[in-house]
């Protein structure tokens, strides 16, 4: 796994805020050389979120209906009841997760997909959350092109640069960082 060892993120780039009210949506664009149905397999399939979301899957959440999702790599396990409300293969996947809104866009792009989060999350942890899912995407790509780093989540993200991902979308989102070990799971 040497690549693992030399993987570094890159610049806090392709995300944003959307403020509604008090109600804060971070806002993440990564453009995959994959096709819509190989992602959308890596966001529904159980076996593949192991490989690089912060959180496992009791089920395919390719269906409408409840799922327990298991946060990977907190201090403590944050076990959650969660409802798949749409599951539009391969367009769009909405779930809740611990109280937040996920929304996943996938849209053709080429013979790539343009990959959107949409996570409502409290302000105070949104740039540590960008960070997170920033370092999830480039695990999630590497996982799609046969060349897997591995899950990078909670305490192993610190290895790998999270610190300074945290710092620039802080500065990016003008909002202060959390102090550490505030967050969810990241």
């Amino acid at each position: 796994m040497s690549s693992r060892q030399s993987y570094a993120p890159g610049a806090a780039s392709g995300a944003e805020v959307r403020k509604d009210g008090e109600k804060w949506t971070l806002v993440l664009v990564r453009d995959l050389s994959h096709p819509p149905a190989k992602v959308w397999k890596a966001l529904t399939d159980p076996s593949q979120l192991r490989e690089w979301a912060p959180f496992d899957a009791d089920r395919n959440l390719g269906s409408v209906g409840t799922a327990t999702l298991s946060t990977v790599g907190a201090p403590t396990p944050h076990v959650s009841q969660t409802r798949v409300k749409r599951a539009d293969a391969p367009h769009v996947l909405e779930f809740d997760w611990g109280g937040q809104e996920i929304r996943w866009e996938l849209e053709a792009l080429g013979g790539g997909t343009r990959l959107t989060l949409w996570h409502n999350i409290d302000r105070k942890f949104i740039a540590m959350g960008a960070a997170g899912w920033h370092i999830c995407f480039d695990v999630l790509e590497r996982h799609l092109a046969g060349d897997p780093l591995g899950r990078i989540v909670g305490g192993d993200a610190m290895q790998f640069g999270w610190q300074r991902l945290n710092a620039e979308y802080a500065q990016q989102f003008n909002v202060e960082t959390a102090p550490r070990g505030g967050g969810h799971d990241r």
